[in-house]
């Protein structure tokens, strides 16, 4: 099992931190602007383990020796079932330096982005301290 996958599946925060170089881009699927920076992310992977539940990655797309992966993924997000893709890029340390998230259908995502909307200002307290 990839590291990233294992890390997000037994919910350890930490060990995702771990996998994110510093220079890391967060591209929301709710959000107009990329998030850059590896305290932003972190505390923006955070706040979606709060508001995921149920949350199952389905499957794993990748070739041998790529440093592009994609996990595909179900949750529940206030009752809405919603599927989704974390698009990763890792750089030459292994450490993911892309992150690009997109889920469907349109009311699951309206309703992670109000879920997220509502985490947003212990999001930004995280990512400050």
């Amino acid at each position: 099992m990839h590291p990233f996958r294992k890390a997000v599946e037994d919910r350890d925060p930490a060990a995702v931190e771990a996998l994110l170089a510093e220079d890391v881009v967060f591209v929301s699927p709710v959000a107009f602007k990329p998030y850059p920076g590896k305290a932003i992310t972190a505390a923006i992977l955070r706040g979606v383990m709060r508001v995921f539940e149920d949350f199952t990655y389905v499957r794993e797309i990748t070739q041998p020796g790529s440093r592009d992966h994609a996990f595909v993924f179900t949750a529940t997000v206030n009752g809405r079932q919603i599927q989704g893709c974390d698009l990763l890029h890792f750089d030459e340390e292994g450490k993911i330096d892309e992150f690009t998230v997109m889920v469907r259908p349109l009311s699951a995502a309206t309703a992670l982005a109000e879920a997220m909307g509502a985490q947003f200002d212990r999001i930004a307290a995280e990512a400050s301290a």
